[in-house]
Formats: structure tokens, sequence, C-alpha cells
């Protein structure tokens, strides 16, 4: 009897068994809450989620050794760099049969022919976000950068505008307000770039990528360099705090930069079954609509629309027509001596040189 009272015991003291985890490393509240139970429940495993703010960061982050994560959801030029770096595993393409609902668009890119490592996820556009109120109070442009760039208009909000702490994503911006192409990497033009960022940059409040919605959602900030997905969810959390204001989108007449995000697994993934099951699931109708309704991502998923909000499919930012999609642009992998001269130039930029 005592011996059983001992392997009792000994018995209780183990740890209970793990549940089947799947490592997801994304960006912020870029999955839904009740996507997430469904998968839970239907794989029977719990899915543990780190977040990222930039895709430098997701680089670093990897680059440094960092392991343990299934699926990563990196925009498309991110995706060229781990392609290169190796340090994706090839898909399955077999456990995907939902790759089907993807429009063809957004399929067999020049960076991973036949999709060997990415599955496209969800998109978002680079764009204005405004407090309708002060702009129109102010009577400013809202569909040019010249609003974040032109001192004549920046001095009548000064100390209201952020922009995002992106290097890649402040000079798209500079380049195409200057009139050239956001990939466009000829070093004069760099420089004309920067040399517009500096003269601007006395008027901003900051360079953020994280809270600039809290700040537009309570009227602290007027005018954001933001992604649309970022925008729309601030004017949502204004509308529920009862805010007299509307936060809009403003898609800039001289283009902007359309982000792809894409599921990828890590080459060192814990569950890659649990990943390329995930990766299906997100492909389904009613899955990937889940995300848009969430916070007005753009989809490239053609069996989500019927599961969209109608009024969501009237945002040129979200889902832009042939004219506005005429001017955006992917943003392409800079190479490393490129990386360099560009992550000079902002370190000079953000220190004030």
């Amino acid at each position: 009897m005592k011996r059983l009272l001992v392997l009792l015991f000994a018995l209780a003291a183990l740890p209970a068994l793990a549940k089947d985890q799947l490592h997801l490393y994304n960006w912020n509240n870029y999955i839904a809450p009740e996507t997430v139970k469904r998968f839970e429940a239907a794989c029977k495993c719990e899915v543990v989620q780190t977040y990222y703010s930039d895709n430098e960061e997701l680089l670093a982050k990897l680059a440094a050794g960092a392991r343990g994560y299934d699926v990563l959801v990196p925009t498309s030029n991110a995706v060229e760099a781990l392609i290169k770096g190796a340090q994706l595993k090839p898909l399955d393409l077999a456990q995907i049969p939902g790759l089907r609902n993807v429009d063809p668009t957004y399929l067999d890119t020049r960076f991973d022919p036949g999709n060997k490592y990415s599955v496209p996820y969800a998109m978002s556009t680079t764009i204005l976000g405004y407090n309708d109120e002060k702009m129109k109070e102010l009577g400013l442009p809202t569909d040019s950068w010249a609003a974040i760039f032109d001192p004549k208009h920046l001095e009548k909000v000064k100390g209201r505008v952020t922009v995002l702490d992106s290097a890649n994503e402040l000079f798209a911006a500079a380049l195409k307000y200057l009139g050239y192409s956001a990939n466009d990497v000829d070093p004069r033009h760099w420089d004309e770039a920067a040399a517009l960022i500096r003269k601007a940059k006395p008027y901003w409040a900051a360079f953020n990528a994280s809270s600039y919605i809290k700040e537009l959602t309570v009227g602290n900030i007027w005018l954001v360099h933001g992604y649309s997905n970022d925008i729309f969810q601030a004017n949502l959390d204004a509308q529920a705090a009862g805010r007299k204001f509307r936060i809009l989108q403003g898609v800039p007449k001289e283009g902007a930069v359309l982000a792809v995000d894409n599921m990828v697994i890590h080459k060192g993934a814990p569950r890659p079954d649990l990943a390329l099951l995930f990766i299906n699931f997100m492909l389904e109708g009613q899955n990937s609509a889940e995300l848009t309704n969430l916070i007005g991502s753009g989809n490239p998923n053609t069996a989500a629309a019927r599961y969209i909000k109608p009024e969501l499919l009237r945002y040129p930012a979200i889902f832009p027509d042939k004219a506005v999609q005429a001017k955006l642009e992917q943003l392409k992998d800079l190479t490393p001596a490129q990386r360099r001269l560009r992550s000079r130039m902002w370190t000079e930029i953000k220190a004030g040189r």
C-alpha cells in the first residue's frame, strides 16, 4: 500500500501533458480571435502568438538566431530576403489545396516562382490617415504626399503629424512624391528623398509605427503616414469612444505602397505539420474574411468575398479599383550594399544629421 501511495504521489507531481502548439510569429492584431479558437478546436492544439511591428524587426530577430517559430507572416520584400537567406522551409503544396482560392494575380511571383515558399495572407496600402474635422477646418489636402512633406501644409499641423518608423516605407513615400518609383535605387534620388524628409522632420511629432492608432483615436494626432488597416481600426475605435470626428483614409494621387503579407514556414519550425494545416485553414473563405472584417485588411482570397462586409468593399484603400491599383507598388528587397546605405541614411536622419 505504501508503494502504491508513493507511485500515485510521483504521478501527481509530473507535469500535465502539454497540448500540441503552433507558434505563430505575426503582426499584432493580425488574426481574428474567433479564427484562432476555431483552428485550435479543429487541430486540438494551442496557437501561441509572438508579435513584431516591422519587417526589419522580424528579419533582424531571425538573423540573430531566433528559433521556435512555425509560421511567419512577412511582407513580400521580406519573404524575398528570407528566401535568399535560406530561412524558409519549402511548402508541400499537395497539403494546401486552398491555394486555389487565391487570386492568381498574387501567385507565382517574381520572388517566389511557383509559390515554393509563400502563400498570400492579407494586404494593406501605406497611405494617409487623417482627422476629417481638423483637415477640413485647415483646408489641407488629403490626396497627396504633400500633406506630410510640404512645409506650407505642415506648418498648420506642426506637432500633430506622425510618420512610420520605417526607412523603407518613408523613403518609398518620399520617392513617390518626387515622381520616382518606390523601388528606385539611384543614390542621387535617395539623397533627394532624404533631403525632403529632413526638411519635413521638424514639423512631425514622431516616427511612430505602433501607438499612432491610439493617438489618432483620441485626437492627439491629426495626420499620419500609416497602414490602411491601422487607419481603419483607428476610426472604429474613435466611433466606439463617441468621438465627434472620423478618421479617414487618403490615397495619395502620386501612388503608394501595396503590401502583400504571406504565410511561410520557418526552416526550424518545430511543427511543420501543424503549420501546413494552419496555412490551408486560413485559405478557407470564412476564415480569411474574418481578418478583413476585423481590421479592414485587403484580401487576395477570392473565396472570402461573400463573407466580407459589403461596406468594406467600397474602401479604395482596402479594395483599390484599377486606377488606384495602377499607382501601387510592392517593395522589392534591397541588396546588402543598398541596405547598408539606407540604414546609414536612416540613422543620420533620425539623429538629426
